[in-house]
């Protein structure tokens, strides 16, 4: 069964993007670990270097430009776990990853009223 891969401006977390982000979910996933949180706070160049993630995969977690995280590979579910030690608001993740201002997403996505 073929799978499908045109949603505009969605990138799908298949097989493909799976083994693709296999190391970048890997690193995230073990932020999960008290010591390995420390370990990416106290040096997170040194903590990256651990996973051999790609330049770009680097980049994308220093940035925390979610979007190019899960364009990467990275599972929305694994890479939260980046906003964790942060910590980000969620909401500014979801901003993100629509390419809106964080103020927009909370207005147009979520519903909140403008006040003014």
């Amino acid at each position: 069964m073929p799978e499908k891969t045109a949603i505009p401006d969605t990138p799908l977390f298949n097989r493909a993007g799976s083994i693709r982000g296999y190391r970048l979910n890997k690193m995230a996933m073990a932020l999960g670990q008290m010591d390995n949180r420390e370990a990416f706070k106290a040096d997170e160049d040194a903590y990256l270097a651990r996973f051999a993630l790609s330049e770009d995969e680097r980049a994308a977690v220093k940035s925390r430009d979610w979007r190019e995280m899960v364009r990467l590979g990275g599972n929305l579910f694994f890479i939260l776990k980046i906003a964790a030690v942060d910590p980000t608001p969620i909401t500014q993740i979801g901003a993100a990853q629509a390419g809106m201002s964080h103020e927009d997403f909370l207005y147009e996505r979520l519903g909140k009223k403008r006040h003014g």
